[in-house]
């Protein structure tokens, strides 16, 4: 077999047959392998560049609820395997190159070896010599070529192809079969090589023959696909009618509201997820705050702008935003290592400064440090940011009666001691609003329930029966400020400002402060800078007071600074060890 390759290589002139040669070896090994192993290297170092940018979108997700835990473990996995894929590709070019080169080497060799043989063992002449030893050696360098040529080319469409999301024979055979004026194009060229006299006139015209035959039956099958119709949808005419109280329609306690352009993110015919998002923010956010939120009414409003969704709260819009479908948003979290080209914008739920880019820089932007998101994950994130700091609103007197139904299928003793024989529905609800109002889940019901059962015989009052609550859950509260750590490091009032505020309290009523509006303006700028200083360090803000101030100071410092925690001294378990971070109202 390695005589009858050399002897075809060559066709009676052995200078011809070394050249063929030659020029095989040099595609093989400068063009194919070489621009695999290229590929293969640029692609491990982009991937490895974009890992972490890949966590930090998975963690993203997973904490905005997108996805649960098992998804967010399986993607890490995928990135992992990727990571691992392309750097086994890159160490399997140079085996691939190696290879190449072993050839070439192979068959210098072969014929030094070759000729020596010839000439000195067997006392041949040098031409008679490299008549038979160079023929042999072509032939066996061509038999160990073709093999290596065709594992190049396969080592770097398999790098190149890859990421495309689907697997190489589906990839090939679609784009290959796509088009049928293709395959006749290609037959045609074929088919008249074959004509050209001193080629090989069968072989061309078999092969012509055999791409028409695929060409019109890819022809054949695109013609017997069924045209998919769009439903058309019959415009009906409104009679004249007199005004009923059913044209009353309720309004929506959750409603998302998109432009035009944005349908495609809410229309499963066109591959929109948005609607599988919302539903897995719902579940996380029942699965953390402790209830089932209602549903979220989505629609379409000519009146925004194409590219423009809107969030509203039982009518009132609550947050909007703009993005764009085909793009995505490179989000800056602060330490990113270069500027992108793109239009500027700001993250819609968190005010961070962000970028929308096109799909291609993706890479790019995740290697520079970017959380990078598509469309629907920026609106899905901010609708439940949303959803997270309007708790309270959402708690409805039917979430809370579903709320009490669902509790009393595991301890009905509780919810029917409680309501309505000792509490009304309405103070139950009102308690639970409170305790989200102030940032704390109310996950643990029985708990809640059974401080209620405690307190209730006492006192009616919702503030006083949320304090109580509050006492309860404290340990639940300071783990959820202090993390892992032991220690909960808070800011405090001076002495003097302290005993001042008891006294001004004291006067008006146990749930309200009353105070002079130059004395409430700079007592709110000292506790915001305070917050500032620990958020900057790190730390989650809170305010420590005696347990008469935490209420009405509260709800002063609320919208003033809402991302501050006030907690009392009752409110403190044992186990915590205070750390006054600094002093409010304290003379420097």
């Amino acid at each position: 077999m390695i005589e009858a390759f050399g002897q075809f290589l060559v066709g009676g002139n052995l200078a011809v047959g070394i050249v063929v040669f030659g020029i095989l070896m040099v595609i093989n090994f400068v063009v194919v392998t070489k621009g695999a192993g290229r590929i293969a290297e640029v692609s491990a170092r982009f991937t490895l560049d974009a890992m972490p940018g890949k966590q930090m979108a998975i963690d993203a997700d997973l904490n905005a609820g997108l996805i649960a835990e098992a998804e967010a473990r399986k993607r890490r996995s995928e990135i992992s395997q990727e990571a691992e894929f392309y750097g086994s590709m890159d160490g399997a070019s140079k085996f691939v190159r190696g290879d190449a080169v072993a050839g070439i080497i192979i068959l210098v060799l072969n014929i030094l070896g070759g000729l020596a043989v010839g000439v000195l063992q067997h006392n041949l002449s040098f031409a008679k010599a490299s008549e038979y030893y160079v023929i042999l050696a072509i032939g066996d360098g061509l038999v160990a070529q073709i093999p290596a040529l065709l594992i190049s080319v396969a080592a770097g469409l398999v790098v190149a192809r890859v990421g495309q999301g689907q697997d190489i024979g589906t990839q090939v055979a679609s784009q290959l079969f796509a088009s049928p004026q293709a395959l006749y194009i290609t037959a045609g060229i074929v088919g008249m090589m074959g004509l050209i006299p001193g080629m090989p006139n069968l072989a061309f015209i078999l092969l012509a023959a055999g791409t028409s035959a695929v060409a019109y039956k890819v022809q054949k099958m695109q013609a017997e696909k069924p045209a998919s119709e769009a439903p058309v949808e019959k415009a009906t005419v409104a009679e004249n009618t007199e005004a009923s109280w059913d044209d009353l329609q309720p309004v929506d306690v959750i409603a998302l509201e998109v432009g035009y352009r944005l349908i495609p993110l809410v229309d499963k015919n066109q591959e929109g997820d948005l609607l599988k998002r919302i539903k897995a923010i719902r579940k996380k956010f029942a699965q953390d705050v402790g209830f089932l939120p209602p549903a979220v009414h989505i629609r379409d409003n000519l009146e925004l702008r194409p590219s423009v969704y809107r969030i509203l709260l039982k009518g009132v819009p609550m947050g909007e935003g703009e993005v764009f479908v085909n793009q995505l948003l490179a989000i800056n979290p602060g330490r990113v290592s270069m500027q992108l080209q793109g239009n500027i914008t700001t993250d819609p739920a968190f005010g961070l400064p962000a970028t929308w880019i096109e799909q291609g820089m993706k890479e790019q932007a995740q290697s520079a440090g970017y959380t990078v998101v598509d469309a629907s994950t920026v609106v899905a994130t901010h609708l439940s940011h949303l959803l997270q700091t309007s708790a309270a609103q959402l708690l409805g007197r039917a979430e809370s009666q579903q709320l009490l139904d669902h509790f009393s299928k595991s301890t009905p003793k509780v919810v029917e001691d409680l309501t309505p024989k000792l509490l009304p529905l309405a103070t139950v609800q009102r308690v639970l609003q409170n305790l989200l109002e102030e940032g704390v889940h109310i996950r643990d019901l029985r708990s809640i329930f059974e401080t209620l059962l405690e307190n209730g015989p006492r006192t009616q009052s919702p503030a006083e029966l949320t304090a109580a609550v509050r006492i309860a859950l404290g340990r639940a509260i300071v783990q959820a400020l202090s993390g892992g750590t032991a220690d909960l490091n808070v800011q405090v009032l001076d002495g003097r400002l302290e005993q001042l505020l008891t006294q001004a309290q004291a006067s008006v009523g146990p749930d309200q402060i009353g105070i002079e509006p130059m004395l409430a303006e700079t007592l709110t700028q000292q506790i915001s800078d305070a917050a500032a200083r620990q958020e900057a360090a790190g730390q989650s803000p809170v305010l420590l007071l005696p347990d008469a101030l935490r209420l009405p100071l509260a709800k002063l410092l609320k919208r003033a600074v809402p991302r501050l925690r006030v907690l009392s001294h009752s409110e403190i378990p044992e186990s915590k060890t205070i750390r006054v971070a600094s002093v409010v109202g304290a003379k420097s």
